[in-house]
């Protein structure tokens, strides 16, 4: 009898064992496999420091829409990818954005041909110099050189995404044409008209006032080129007297370092107060596009099971403490992320193409 109990033990002991590492090695990766469970952590900051950065960005970010000291939205939106970046490329991808469903395709695909349509929109050509506004970890400028073999130049206010760019960079052998730096893009270590193209890949969102990073895209870009952006927006939809609307957008706000959404008309009229003709501008994710938050909704078990597997690691101590507060408050954000999308009150990929004309009209 002890010897049955014993083989059954041994068992349950190997199936739980072959469970966990294919959670954490497999099944929990990303999709591009650029991280594994075991490797979550806190950027550049130090294990120490993850629970009380995260709980200084959450109270910051409480209410977007009264934050009175926007110089200090810089610092907090550096503090957000320290926390957020691994948990991103672990159970998202290497591309930090989302892309309408296309029916057939797989996330993957579908986040390319996203990814490439802004290269055609600029209309670019082998060798030309682009920028990356607000580059992440390098997943659009890498599929973008890949397809338009243009250099581009990424810029990110994160330290530990310049280096996790690099590396993935490296490893796609793609290197030669791609180049991150670290810097503000509010205010840009980059020459004026420099630049023969310029993209912004849901990015743009966190600068406290647009008109600055529209400014600066501006200057660096040549005369006569295109500024290509997928906007996140509120839509016709919303309405700011509906406590439902409110509620959603501020979740979204508050989940993602957003220093207060943006209309779907703003965005345009900022973009011609700094000078650019908006050459056309829509929404990508009304019909007939397919929904872009039907990846959220599928994942609902995925956003289970990974927060599982983080709190086993953050109680092993394999992960620091607060990466599970971490992983919580993204959690709440994609419900309210994947509500915004199916009420049409908000959308991720207003698109908006601009160009700088030939004759500056801010010396004219």
């Amino acid at each position: 009898m002890e010897e049955v109990q014993w083989a059954i033990l041994c068992t349950v002991v190997a199936v739980g064992g072959v469970g966990l590492y294919w959670i954490l090695y497999v099944v929990g990766a990303a999709e591009q496999r650029g991280k594994r469970a075991v490797e979550l952590g806190g950027g550049s900051l130090s294990r120490n420091e993850v629970a009380d950065n995260y709980k200084q960005y959450s109270t910051f970010f409480q209410k977007p829409k009264e934050i009175e000291k926007t110089d200090n939205v810089p610092k907090l939106v550096d503090t957000f990818y320290n926390l957020v970046t691994d948990i991103y490329e672990w159970g998202w991808g290497q591309s930090f954005h989302f892309s309408p469903a296309v029916p057939g395709k797989s996330h993957k695909e579908e986040t390319r041909l996203h990814e490439e349509r802004v290269a055609d929109l600029l209309r670019i050509k082998a060798g030309d110099r682009l920028l990356d506004a607000g580059c992440g970890v390098g997943g659009p400028m890498r599929a973008i050189a890949a397809h338009s073999r243009a250099n581009i130049v990424g810029i990110t206010i994160n330290d530990y995404q310049v280096e996790r760019a690099r590396s993935h960079n490296k490893k796609a052998g793609l290197d030669s044409l791609c180049e991150v730096v670290c810097g503000n893009f509010l205010q840009m270590p980059f020459e004026d008209e420099s630049f023969d193209g310029v993209y912004s890949i849901e990015a743009t969102c966190h600068a406290p006032q647009l008109e600055e990073v529209y400014a600066e895209i501006y200057r660096v870009l040549k005369p006569g080129q295109r500024y290509v952006t997928y906007e996140w927006v509120t839509t016709p939809k919303f309405n700011p007297d509906n406590a439902e609307h409110v509620e959603i957008i501020h979740g979204i706000e508050h989940g993602d370092a957003l220093p207060g959404l943006r209309n779907y008309e703003q965005v345009v009229d900022i973009a011609k107060s700094v000078g650019f003709d908006v050459l056309e501008e829509r929404d990508l994710a009304l019909p007939p596009a397919h929904p872009w938050w039907s990846r959220l909704k599928m994942g609902r078990f995925a956003y289970y099971r990974n927060h599982l597997v983080i709190a086993l690691l953050s109680f092993l101590g394999i992960a620091p403490q607060g990466v599970v507060d971490v992983h919580e408050m993204l959690f709440k954000t994609a419900d309210f992320l994947a509500r915004g999308g199916e009420m049409g009150i908000f959308t991720p990929m207003h698109l908006m193409i601009c160009q700088k004309p030939h004759s500056n009209p801010k010396t004219m």
